[in-house]
Parts: C-alpha cells; structure tokens; sequence
C-alpha cells in the first residue's frame, strides 16, 4: 500500500474557465447549474448598472450579472461566442454574462495560489472578487470567489 503524503490529501478542484477580453477566469464548477447561449434579456427598471436584467430558464427566472461591467471592464457587445453562466445560489438562479466559456479544468490543489494575487490582476479586478490564481503550465488563470462576484452590494 502505497503512503499518503498530505498533496494526496487534497484533491484537484475542477473549475469552468471563461474569458474576458485576453484573461482567462475559473469558477469552481460546484456552484455551476449550467452553461447556456444568450438567449433574449429583460431589462430590470432601477437595477445595478452590472445587472443586464433576467432570463427565462425552463420557467426559472434568473438575474443576468454581465461580469464586465461587475469588474469595470470595457464593454463588449454580445456575440456568437458570448454564453451565461449559471450558479445556482440556494434557490436562486444568477447568470454570468462572459465573452466566452472555453473547457473545464482540473487545477492541483498545489498550483493554486491563494495568498498573492498579482498586481496585473488587481489593478482591473477587486481583490474582494479573487480565491487565488491557479497555475496550468505556462497558464494563470484568475479564481473568482463566486459568493463575492455574485453579492450585489451596490444594488441593495
């Protein structure tokens, strides 16, 4: 019988990655119901200016988050490549707008970097929005914190 070291202990997370504009984000596939086409959005009257408005899903109402406007990021119109994220948060439904979702990765526990999130990140992103970055050969990519992304604070 092989010994267990304490790297075997800890299991690779498995994460969806998406882009925006030329960086790469994960989110821990966990929280993540589906990944969907934009379909038509209803504005939200007096709404977060992030808040794109809500999609039907099979009868379930869900908030649209476009994530570019979330993180300050430069507008980009909808396109084929666009899809919504959705997480699912209790019993609610909350879809990420994102320019593209592109695989789902395995990232070692050990190539996860919690504690430096490196300043080329942080000067666009929030802090408060990061759970590391995780490192895939020649790869960084970002580990949002979906609880924060998520927590509308400034549209309560």
């Amino acid at each position: 019988m092989p010994n267990k070291t304490d790297d075997d202990a800890v299991e690779p997370k498995t994460y969806v990655i998406f882009r925006l504009g030329d960086k790469e984000f994960g989110v821990d596939v966990m929280n993540i119901k589906e990944i969907v086409k934009v379909p038509p959005i209803t504005r939200v009257p007096r709404s977060a200016d992030f808040i794109e408005g809500v999609i039907n899903l099979g009868g379930s109402l869900a908030t649209v988050i476009n994530l570019r406007k979330r993180f300050g990021l430069e507008p980009k119109e909808i396109n084929a490549d666009s899809r919504i994220i959705i997480a699912e948060f209790g019993d609610n439904l909350v879809g990420m707008l994102v320019d593209a979702t592109t695989e789902v990765l395995r990232i070692p526990a050990s190539n996860i970097d919690i504690e430096a999130t490196p300043e080329m990140f942080t000067t666009e992103i929030s802090k408060e929005y990061l759970a590391g970055v995780g490192k895939i050969e020649n790869r960084r990519i970002i580990l949002l914190d979906l609880k924060q992304v998520l927590t509308a604070k400034e549209g309560n």
